[in-house]
């Protein structure tokens, strides 16, 4: 099944075309990897696709939660959230000043069912959703290896530990697609490989069809199957990381002539 498509999509930025005519089909479960050197392009699709930037043309189509196909072009972020798609971004953007519980538990608050009433008059059903939201929120925290640090302020984890965190908050969200944008940034090489597995795992543990940006070509070349290269806002090439990575303008484009990608 088709779970997010961008047909021709582009965006003018005053008279330049950041992005120029991006097609991209991702399928359910696929891992699919988009790359190209700084400025091509990369965050600005996430931003069309999630409903930060909307395209000047072309058209995107989202298969929501309930399996039906929604054209999603012009539709706000939160509407997109709703549906099932999550993203993390190149800055951290944490709630620093709350606890590393309060980052989770906010997450699931765009669906809860009780009332406003029920929260301004604490009733039996506004309490009974809080403690289950805590709950989830734990559990949560426990596959990332954070419950331990649940009381902490967001920024005072480490650098490492806030990626983790951000990844957690986007989960909390209950996501069918998750994109995440350049989340090795700033790791060593250690944490690198440790996302690596993480993100792995998330994959199976809750069935996640995921888009990836990232620098760090070790983590792309291992984890992705399919990869979308970007310079200057188009596609210049397209297909696994074997494919990619023999692809001679891959190698002046993004890396430099005679530039091994898997070195």
């Amino acid at each position: 099944m088709t779970v997010l498509r961008a047909k021709d999509i582009s965006i003018l930025f005053g008279g330049l075309k950041a992005v120029s005519n991006f097609n991209m089909t991702l399928e359910e479960g696929e891992l699919l990897g988009l790359i190209g050197p700084n400025g091509a392009g990369k965050t600005t699709v996430f931003n069309m696709l999630t409903g930060v930037y909307h395209p000047t043309s072309g058209e995107i189509e989202f298969t929501d939660k309930n399996g039906k196909v929604q054209n999603i072009t012009h539709m706000k972020p939160f509407q997109i959230t709703q549906m099932g798609m999550a993203r993390t971004f190149q800055n951290i953007r944490l709630f620093k000043d709350l606890t590393v519980l309060d980052n989770i538990r906010i997450a699931y608050h765009f669906n809860v069912k009780y009332k406003s009433a029920d929260a301004v008059f604490r009733t039996p059903a506004f309490f009974k959703e809080e403690a289950e939201i805590t709950r989830k929120a734990v559990a949560l925290l426990e596959i990332f290896n954070l419950e331990h640090k649940q009381a902490e302020l967001a920024k005072n984890l480490p650098y490492g530990e806030q990626r983790k965190l951000e990844i957690a908050r986007a989960l909390a969200t209950g996501p069918k697609l998750l994109l995440l944008d350049e989340p090795a940034a700033g790791m060593n090489p250690q944490e690198t490989q440790d996302l690596m597995k993480l993100i792995r795992f998330i994959r199976e543990k809750f069935n996640l069809t995921i888009l990836l940006i990232e620098h760090d070509m070790n983590l792309v070349m291992g984890i992705c199957e399919r990869i979308i290269v970007l310079d200057y806002g188009q596609t210049i090439a397209e297909g696994t990381p074997d494919q990619v990575s023999k692809d001679p303008l891959v190698m002046k484009a993004y890396l430099g002539e005679g530039v091994d990608l898997h070195a």
